[in-house]
């Protein structure tokens, strides 16, 4: 009777053991996307990035660190920090060692601010090489800086672009310029095949299969000029004004909010979100949590922000996906 009592017992404690994973895998989200931030934006919602315009550390274990970021995407700065792939690399094959995510991504979305000023096509063209490195370490998006013309702009989005992907060429985009030997190194990070990879390596939502998502600093007087002309280019996802360097275009002295409120300023805001609305690009602004509502209120949708400003937003928005 004992043996049989220890059996029954062993067997209730199998049964529990075994609901009770099946519970947490019927738990686990199921991401529809590999990039997460093009997820959210799909569902209506805002995207809130973490980083540095002093750099990130490019380590493995930085990366395994920042797996569990408590952000959309990380904006990866190699703009005004080194240009360091190595170093991007190994924080790469850190992040995915250290996923998935909450939200059950591989990893979380990354961003590179790559240091090719947007100045002219000559420019972008001459220097397109970093985008190809760059984008070979898995990387999720990349930003133009500087981006004053609509042919720099153009010559970007084709740099990125592989030649299979043909959407676009009716609105003025050319044949992609990328080469294939980046994709093995990034299909790796991204967890898929090669093949995959190469399907799915495109820009959204010009591609709505699409997971590289592109976007521009219109930072200067040159590219405000331009504004409306920079934005009808296909195959950009978000746009932002930059406000510091903008100030300083416009020989603006000061900075912050003392700066933004300087008519000339807010004048340069209003143009840039207005090229964005026109040609439904999405607009990035800073955010804090004491105007993160009033920012999604105005359609804000991408913004560097503190963790707190994100929960803040996050629940305003009624976000589902798990962060």
């Amino acid at each position: 009777m004992r043996k049989i009592k220890t059996a029954l017992c062993c067997l209730a404690a199998y049964f529990f053991l075994v609901s009770g994973f099946t519970g947490v895998l019927a738990q686990t989200p199921k991401p529809k996307r590999i990039n997460r931030a093009i997820e959210l934006l799909e569902q209506g919602q805002p995207i809130y990035y973490a980083g540095s315009h002093s750099g990130t550390t490019g380590s493995f274990e930085q990366g395994k660190k920042d797996a569990q970021t408590w952000a959309d995407y990380i904006s990866y700065d190699m703009e005004h920090a080194p240009f360091d792939v190595a170093g991007l690399a190994e924080y790469m094959k850190g992040l995915a060692a250290g996923g998935p995510t909450k939200s059950g991504h591989r990893t979380p979305a990354v961003i590179v601010n790559v240091p090719v000023n947007g100045t002219d096509e000559a420019t972008v063209r001459a220097n397109a090489w970093m985008f190809s490195q760059v984008l070979a370490t898995g990387v999720h998006g990349i930003m133009l800086t500087h981006a004053d013309t609509p042919g720099a702009i153009r010559a970007f989005v084709e740099a990125v672009r592989l030649p299979i992907h043909k959407q676009g060429f009716d609105k003025g985009i050319n044949e992609g310029r990328r080469g294939v030997h980046g994709a093995p190194t990034a299909a790796q990070i991204w967890g898929i095949s090669q093949d995959e990879y190469l399907d799915k390596a495109d820009a959204w939502p010009l591609n709505p299969d699409g997971e590289l998502l592109l976007g521009v600093k219109l930072e200067d007087k040159y590219a405000l000029a331009n504004a409306e002309e920079n934005l009808k280019v296909p195959g950009i996802g978000f746009a932002e004004w930059g406000p510091g360097d903008m100030a300083l275009s416009l020989g603006i002295r000061g900075s912050g909010s003392v700066a933004e409120r300087d008519p000339k300023m807010v004048a340069a805001r209003a143009r840039v979100f207005a090229s964005c609305k026109a040609n439904k690009i999405f607009f990035l602004n800073s955010m804090n949590a004491g105007n993160v509502i009033e920012m999604i209120k105005e359609g804000v949708m991408v913004g560097p922000a503190s963790q707190q400003a994100a929960e803040i937003g996050r629940k305003y928005t009624n976000r589902q996906m798990p962060w």
